[in-house]
């Protein structure tokens, strides 16, 4: 069975930093692409960031680059986001998800889906 299963989340003034994690099992950790998505309250679910273990590529959306940094440990099927200068519009669930190699930032494009994590920023 595949499971994703996000931590890290809480609450933190703008400015400063979190580390999500997203722990995977149940598929070939390197088979797939790993993204990270938020949703805000009333808005739609977007891509944050996504990195393919198969080529090393990784996607950030243009709100978040130079701040968000994606990276993985394949040893412990794990992919983190760490989230510096964060702002309140930053403020939204983060989930996890898993797609074929290759995945963007597009939500059709992952198959599998954590349950999410809440960020809250602070003004």
């Amino acid at each position: 069975e595949v499971q994703l299963v996000e931590s890290g989340g809480g609450l933190v003034q703008a400015g400063g930093s979190l580390r999500l994690s997203c722990a995977a099992s149940g598929f070939t950790f390197g088979d797939y692409a790993i993204g990270w998505f938020r949703q805000a309250p009333g808005k739609e679910r977007e891509g944050v960031s996504s990195f393919s273990s198969t080529d090393g590529s990784t996607y950030y959306a243009n709100s978040v680059k130079g701040r968000f940094a994606i990276s993985s440990d394949n040893a412990k099927n794990t992919v983190y986001l760490q989230m510096n200068s964060l702002k309140p519009e930053d403020t939204a669930v983060y989930y996890c998800a898993a797609s074929p190699p290759g995945g963007g930032l597009w939500v059709d494009e992952y198959d599998y889906w954590g349950q999410g994590t809440q960020v809250t920023v602070s003004s």
